[in-house]
């Protein structure tokens, strides 16, 4: 006969514990990338300077609120792969697909007289 499968410990029932002051910290960095974010639309910076800027506080908010709110930094690997790699390939291929209608766009209208 097989052995039975061991009981689960009282600590396996009770879940992971983390400090409160790890919550406060991320909602404070969180606060402040906000306001860094509000502060370039306030101090009115222009052009490609202002979309990374915005795009860069914008994953860093995502990637902390996944991370830690989420708790996959404390999930497996194979469960943060399997999680976070279908839309980083959906990215890759949305950038693809931009360049293949620039393409498509520019040669139209370089050897049919027109864009349309």
């Amino acid at each position: 006969m097989q052995d039975s499968p061991p009981l689960p410990s009282a600590a396996a029932h009770e879940g992971q514990q983390h400090p409160i002051s790890l919550y406060l910290k991320v909602w404070g960095l969180l606060f402040l990338l906000s306001a860094l974010s509000y502060l370039v639309d306030y101090m009115h910076v222009q052009g490609i300077v202002r979309w990374t800027l915005i795009i860069a506080f914008m994953l860093l908010k995502a990637g902390l609120i996944l991370s830690i709110f989420m708790h996959m930094a404390w999930e497996r690997l194979s469960l943060v792969y399997a999680i976070l790699v279908p839309p980083l390939v959906l990215l890759v291929l949305v950038r693809i697909m931009t360049i293949e209608a620039n393409y498509a766009f520019w040669t139209r209208a370089i050897f049919m007289g027109g864009g349309g």
